[in-house]
């Protein structure tokens, strides 16, 4: 599995824990919806930015959105 599915599915775990839609996840994160949703899916090369942002809507470290499944 590549590295923008594993953070893709990473991102979604951690949300799903929060129980929140990928709508809440986007504001929280001043994203748009579909971003949210192409980094779910794996489709989108995520930049350093976009990131830091998921850790803070994400109320989580950066460190912590790295934590995959081996």
């Amino acid at each position: 599995m590549n590295i923008e599915k594993r953070f893709g599915l990473r991102i979604r775990e951690l949300r799903m824990m929060q129980e929140i839609s990928q709508e809440e996840l986007a504001w929280r994160c001043q994203l748009s919806k579909n971003y949210v949703s192409d980094v779910e899916r794996g489709t989108r090369n995520v930049s350093l930015k976009a990131i830091e942002k998921f850790a803070k809507g994400l109320d989580v470290r950066i460190e912590d959105l790295f934590h995959f499944e081996r």
